[in-house]
């Protein structure tokens, strides 16, 4: 083509002063290469390519959920997303770890390590099972642990079971289908719990008394249930029970007087002086808060609602043989227990005591015992009589005295010379007679 047939180009506008390019006009993808560094589209395939792998195949829906709702969001996979933590930091309830190949960090419940808390730096693996994009972290869910928080299921009423996983100053802190929920001290048992580290790890049947999605609070009762069956149980006892039973129960309470003992429906006082053939002064040497105990039943009031108990009863008595062991004029040895103002008791073995009256003490009158004997000294007494069947003996402390005491040599007195009298001279002569 001549110079004459080239078509004209235009002239460019006065106020350009750009030059025009010689060669092929470069897109904006090449205005966007900077040097020797790598372009934008291969750093948004390689941003791309690390997230995918951190999250193990999750979508961006399945990631962040419905863009309409905000907050955290619990994704579910299908097992896929498998990840070899580091533990990084254990701070109150939450474990975060470190999630190799990810660029935050992620976080898991630490409920879900019944064994204890794990030391730093340990390896777990977990899986991803969402993200907290108010926070900016992973949701994570240990190996095996089934953690199904559905807050939808859980409502005021429902008896659940919940297992106890740690104790606080105000009671259990306890899991329910993995939702983290609290049942105080006052309603874990019907009576006053005093060690609450007994439940650690027990599955215990509770009832749902309040639930907050939004506050992420659940309280549950073991009480209510129990007070429930404990009244369905009561009106079956009260036909049932009767004088001379033998009931297993257990000690729910221990005071000066005697213990109360749970039998199953209602609550019975086991008094201090049924609890053994032997003096009781504590009622805590005998039994002990919690402890099974077998009773027998003494007194039912039903109006009143009361029952009296015995625990003695179940032993042979020891004044079964007292009469053989103990007759009448026989001298034993006691320890003096206790001091009256009208005598003094006498130990003669375990459970047995005589009493000695003031006026068996001495031969002499007594006007204070303890003039005569003291609590702990040991003497030496005569059986006056046993009465079996009201539980009395009678001492003596003079007659053992006087029986014991040597009987007093008899001596020969001398014949008293009985003193005669001088005669007076005689004044006048004798009568009768020869005279001369």
């Amino acid at each position: 083509m001549s110079d004459a047939e080239k078509p004209e180009v235009p002239a460019a506008p006065e106020h350009s002063t750009r030059p025009r390019p010689s060669g092929p006009v470069r897109s904006l993808e090449d205005e966007q290469h900077y040097g020797s560094g790598p372009r934008l589209k291969d750093l948004d395939e390689e941003i791309e390519r690390e997230l995918q792998e951190a999250m193990g195949g999750i979508s961006e829906t399945e990631m962040y959920g419905d863009p309409s709702k905000r907050g955290k969001q619990s994704a579910k996979t299908d097992g896929d997303a498998k990840k070899m933590a580091r533990v990084i930091r254990v701070h109150g309830p939450d474990v975060f770890c470190d999630v190799p190949g990810g660029r935050s960090g992620g976080v898991l419940p630490l409920l879900q390590f019944p064994e204890g808390p794990p030391a730093v730096g340990a390896e777990i693996e977990v899986h991803i099972e969402g993200y907290d994009a108010d926070n900016g972290l992973l949701l994570l869910t240990r190996k095996g642990a089934a953690v199904q928080a559905d807050w939808s299921s859980i409502a005021v009423g429902m008896t659940v079971e919940a297992r106890v996983t740690a104790t606080n100053k105000g009671g259990l802190a306890v899991d329910v289908n993995g939702i983290r929920g609290f049942m105080p001290i006052s309603q874990i048992d019907l009576y006053r719990v005093e060690n609450a580290d007994q439940y650690i790890n027990q599955r215990l049947l509770c009832r749902v008394v309040e639930v907050n999605p939004q506050e992420r609070n659940l309280v549950v009762s073991r009480r209510d249930l129990l007070e429930k069956e404990r009244e369905d149980q009561r009106e079956k006892f009260w036909q049932e029970v009767a004088e001379g039973q033998v009931r297993t129960g257990i000690v729910r309470s221990v005071k000066d007087f005697g213990a109360f003992v749970d039998l199953g429906g209602a609550d019975g006082l086991l008094h201090v002086s049924e609890m053994s053939w032997s003096r009781v002064a504590d009622a805590s040497q005998v039994v002990q808060l919690g402890q099974s105990v077998k009773v027998i039943v003494l007194k039912v009031d039903r109006e009143r609602r009361k029952i009296s108990l015995g625990m003695k009863q179940l032993a042979p008595s020891p004044w079964d043989h007292v009469a053989e062991n103990y007759p009448a004029g026989k001298v034993v040895s006691g320890k003096v227990t206790r001091l009256a103002e009208f005598g003094a008791f006498v130990e003669l073995e375990p459970a047995i005591e005589g009493l000695i009256h003031i006026s068996e003490l001495s031969p002499q009158r007594v006007r204070r015992v303890k003039d005569v004997v003291q609590e702990g000294q040991e003497v030496q007494v005569m059986i006056l009589s046993v009465d079996a069947v009201q539980r009395r003996i009678s001492l003596s402390l003079k007659a053992a005295r006087a029986k014991d005491a040597p009987p007093p040599e008899e001596e020969e007195e001398p014949e008293e010379e009985r003193p005669t009298k001088p005669l007076r001279p005689r004044t006048t002569p004798l009568r009768g007679g020869i005279g001369e």
